[in-house]
């Protein structure tokens, strides 16, 4: 699989248990400067790094979305 560059972005729908989306609402209500968005990116960019996914694109995905930065 090659890289992707540039800021191309996938839509997706996913189903979760309710427990874990009203978390994420709680969350995402107590910290405004955080999305539902950047969230997911962070969250989806670090499993991969955890998982072994060594790829400078996923890395920078997780540190922007960390930092606030455009990703």
């Amino acid at each position: 699989m090659s890289p992707v560059t540039g800021s191309t972005t996938v839509s997706l729908m996913v189903e979760i248990p309710e427990a874990l989306h009203l978390s994420i609402q709680d969350y995402l209500d107590a910290h405004e400067m955080w999305s539902q968005e950047r969230m997911m990116q962070a969250a989806l960019s670090l499993f991969l790094m955890q998982n072994g996914v060594n790829q400078p694109h996923v890395n920078s995905i997780y540190l922007n979305s960390l930092f606030g930065c455009a990703a």
